[in-house]
């Protein structure tokens, strides 16, 4: 909120292009999420984590959560990228 006001206050033309930039970065976030569900669909980090369905492989989990990671991150930068 304070950054939107100090944009606000300085340039008030490129608050749209803010919101813009924005808005595509949380989509390209929103993007990753899903296309990792979609892609490992029974591979997902909190199933692996203990309480979940496969408690045996709790060790494992940090690497379900730095695939998901890789992904979204991947994929808001292409989203960002392009845009």
């Amino acid at each position: 909120m304070l950054l939107s006001m100090a944009i606000i206050w300085m340039s008030p033309f490129q608050l749209m292009v803010t919101l813009y930039k924005l808005s595509v970065v949380t989509l390209g976030g929103w993007l990753g999420y899903w296309l990792d569900r979609w892609i490992f669909p029974y591979a997902r980090p909190h199933m692996v984590l203990p309480g979940g369905e496969h408690t045996e492989l709790a060790p494992n989990a940090c690497w379900y959560m730095l695939r998901r990671a890789i992904i979204v991150g991947a994929t808001i930068l292409a989203v960002a990228m392009g845009a």
